[in-house]
């Protein structure tokens, strides 16, 4: 049986703008080099935005890292474009990406998507799905069902081992969460993981609403939370942390 161990990072870097007001890709880089990890999920990416000097975040990030980029706009208007991606360096091909769907009546409020990019980690493949859900409950709980119906997580191709990862906007004691966790696994929640750590707000975390579910030929070996000085002041949200073993 062939046993890989992966090193996997979920962040919402709020459009790498820091809480000190400084936009600035590299020290979101700087971050996640410093964590070494063999995939990354990252939410709230700007491309080419005004806002943030007409930048691609998802490109800049990637050719810090040596890393290969997929990305998903949830938002795009004419050339500026705003969602979610996954960077990897490893062998990676894009699966899916789409948005998730919007109640009526809330369409003024941001648009949600995934992305879905299945990675060859040394023969073991892991399915990666980074999400970023509503900060809405009618609408969080609809797109929790979307991604866990046949366009995503139940699609025939589907197979192996899965990790639905990113910015949920849920905590656990929710309905979406147990939802979740029916057909999931919460990786804080792993046995011998210890105590679950908090990642939102950077400065003071008091609640968990990052996450990374899994499905499948999957071992949680170490959870962390990266709080320094660096990640307290680069993001309103701290990175999560998984290390795994497939198989």
């Amino acid at each position: 049986m062939i046993l890989r161990q992966i090193r996997l990072l979920t962040w919402n870097v709020h459009r790498c703008l820091g809480i000190d007001g400084r936009i600035s890709p590299a020290r979101i880089a700087d971050v996640i080099a410093a964590a070494a990890p063999d995939i990354v999920a990252l939410q709230e990416v700007d491309v080419m935005r005004k806002r943030t000097g007409y930048v691609d975040q998802a490109e800049e990030i990637a050719h810090r890292l040596g890393m290969d980029s997929h990305f998903h706009n949830n938002l795009c208007v004419l050339e500026e474009q705003y969602g979610d991606a996954i960077l990897t360096t490893l062998p990676s091909r894009l699966m899916h990406s789409g948005r998730l769907p919007a109640l009526p009546g809330l369409r003024s409020i941001e648009p949600r998507g995934a992305v879905w990019a299945r990675i060859d980690c040394g023969g073991v493949i892991l399915n990666v799905i980074n999400t970023h859900l509503s900060l809405v409950p009618r609408e969080r709980r609809s797109q929790t069902e979307c991604l866990l119906g046949p366009e995503w997580i139940s699609r025939e191709d589907c197979e192996g081992a899965i990790a639905l990862v990113g910015d949920f906007n849920l905590v656990p004691r929710s309905h979406v969460y147990h939802r979740l966790t029916k057909a999931l696994k919460d990786a804080q929640r792993s046995p011998g993981i210890g105590r679950t750590q908090p990642t939102f707000p950077s400065g003071f975390p008091v609640l968990r609403i990052d996450h990374v579910f899994m499905r499948g030929e999957v071992q949680v070996t170490h959870v962390d939370v990266i709080r320094n000085r660096l990640t307290r002041v680069a993001s309103d949200h701290l990175p999560l942390v998984v290390d795994l073993q497939i198989s």
